[in-house]
């Protein structure tokens, strides 16, 4: 059976492609659709259907753009009830892609409309399961994020409808099938996902814990236990994806306005827009637009906006590497950011040939920042995630998640010297750019962030200190 699957990794993301006899069909399309539409075009064949297994929550699906380019019908399954035009299946209802069938199997558990297709090829032998983000690689999906969505609806409910379909729905499937999950490790949608993008049935049903022997409380118990709250974002993605949203088309046309320095001085004076600048964190240490935000696009980029830019609609001007525009407009469309209304033309060299005021970021390595630890006890931020923070840190050091950095600024001297760093030097690199953009100047951040330090005979513990900094 012809089952491609087409992977993103900066949001761990798989949309599937399946064609046969002139026929194709996309599941969970990322909202750039051309993409889905030459890889049909290949193929000499007509996309029929757009299948969506839960109105997603981390991204902003294209299903509505292929519908309007190529005329494909859009499919959720039960209780997927969007306010636009889509076709509500039911569960087992069959649907016909040449020769193949497509099976709805019902999965409520990560959201209540959740649903797996069950893929059977054109000799009526059942060959996988896309399973969108009811059953992951060495994971389930997280049954906490529709809850911020409907009424009523709590995580502990959730849980036990995912138990079900677990169990009644999916573990009674072949091992032979072939799981296809809609993220892979990365993605916030879940706690343990491994690596690997796709494996069968039966192996996932020994080595995955979630499909392991257990009582359904002790089921709720191990899914709940461990997770951290989910990205902001997510509840105003999942609003676009049951509502709908702009046209990508009219999203990049607005925002591709190539602005050289003395209008992009103007627009940024004239409106309340974010500098976002993209830029790799070496780059934008020495130098950068005062005020401006750093999130680069080798990291993870998608992520990062949606947890710290909190209005999604928020007007922003982007400072990118040259022809690195419109990469950066569509991931910030991917997430819902629709509202980019200009770049910088030229990217930053135009900022300093117009001999224009820039900043910078002060920088150590690990090495220099071990001898220097030997004269001076140094205020220590660590910006990585609790668990890595718990898993090993420097002594004295102070845990602020980057995440939390926004509602814990009282918390960080304005008064003392200190020193930030993260695990590799991307996030620490966002945390000094917000950190400088709210006036703070007394600090330095280190390159190599924690896996430099790791190497220094710098005092580590995994030891949690209770201490605060003020």
């Amino acid at each position: 059976m012809k089952v491609e699957q087409i992977y993103t990794g900066c949001i761990a993301h798989a949309a599937y492609y399946i064609e046969n006899n002139g026929e194709a069909a996309i599941f969970d399309p990322l909202r750039e659709v051309q993409p889905y539409i030459d890889r049909a075009t290949k193929d000499n064949a007509k996309i029929k259907y757009v299948f969506e297994t839960h109105f997603h929550a981390d991204f902003v699906s294209g299903h509505l753009d292929l519908k309007a380019k190529t005329g494909a019908e859009i499919v959720f399954g039960p209780n997927g009830k969007p306010t636009y035009d889509a076709i509500t299946a039911t569960n087992g209802q069959i649907f016909e892609i040449g020769n193949y069938k497509i099976k709805v199997i019902h999965t409520p558990g990560h959201t209540m409309e959740s649903t797996t297709y069950l893929l059977i090829d054109e000799n009526g032998k059942e060959h996988g399961i896309i399973t969108g983000d009811t059953l992951f690689i060495g994971d389930v999906g997280r049954p906490d994020l529709a809850q911020n969505v409907i009424a009523d609806l709590t995580q502990d409910k959730l849980a036990r409808h995912l138990y079900h379909s677990l169990r009644e729905k999916i573990m009674p499937l072949s091992d032979e099938l072939i799981v296809y999950p809609n993220h892979g490790a990365g993605s916030a949608c879940g706690k343990n996902m491994s690596k690997e993008t796709t494996d069968t049935l039966g192996n996932q049903k020994k080595v995955n814990y979630a499909l392991q022997p257990m009582t359904e409380d002790e089921f709720v118990d191990a899914i709940l236990t461990g997770l951290t709250p989910p990205p902001g974002y997510f509840p105003k993605n999942v609003l676009m994806n049951i509502q709908g949203y702009e046209s990508l088309d009219d999203v990049k046309q607005r925002a591709y306005k190539a602005l050289n320095a003395e209008e992009f001085e103007a627009v940024a004076n004239e409106t309340s827009a974010l500098i976002l600048d993209t830029r790799k964190a070496s780059d934008f240490a020495n130098g950068f637009i005062p005020n401006s935000v750093n999130i680069g696009l080798e990291g993870s980029f998608a992520q990062w906006v949606g947890e710290l830019i909190i209005d999604i609609k928020q007007e922003i001007l982007l400072v990118t590497d040259e022809g690195k525009e419109d990469e950066a407009i569509t991931r910030l469309a991917r997430v819902g950011y629709d509202h980019a209304i200009g770049f910088l033309q030229g990217g930053f060299a135009t900022w300093v040939a117009s001999s224009k005021e820039i900043d910078t970021v002060s920088r150590i390595n690990a090495n220099d920042y071990e001898q220097q630890f030997h004269t001076q006890k140094d205020i220590i931020i660590d910006v990585r995630k609790k668990s890595e923070f718990d898993s090993e840190h420097l002594e004295h050091a102070i845990n602020i998640p980057l995440n939390q950095l926004n509602e814990r600024l009282a918390e960080i001297p304005n008064d003392k010297s200190f020193t930030i760093h993260c695990a590799g030097g991307y996030r620490s690199m966002i945390a000094a750019s917000m950190l400088k953009q709210r006036g703070y100047e007394n600090f330095v951040d280190v390159i190599e962030g924690f896996a430099g330090l790791a190497k220094t005979n710098v005092p580590k513990t995994n030891y949690v200190c209770p201490s605060t900094l003020l």
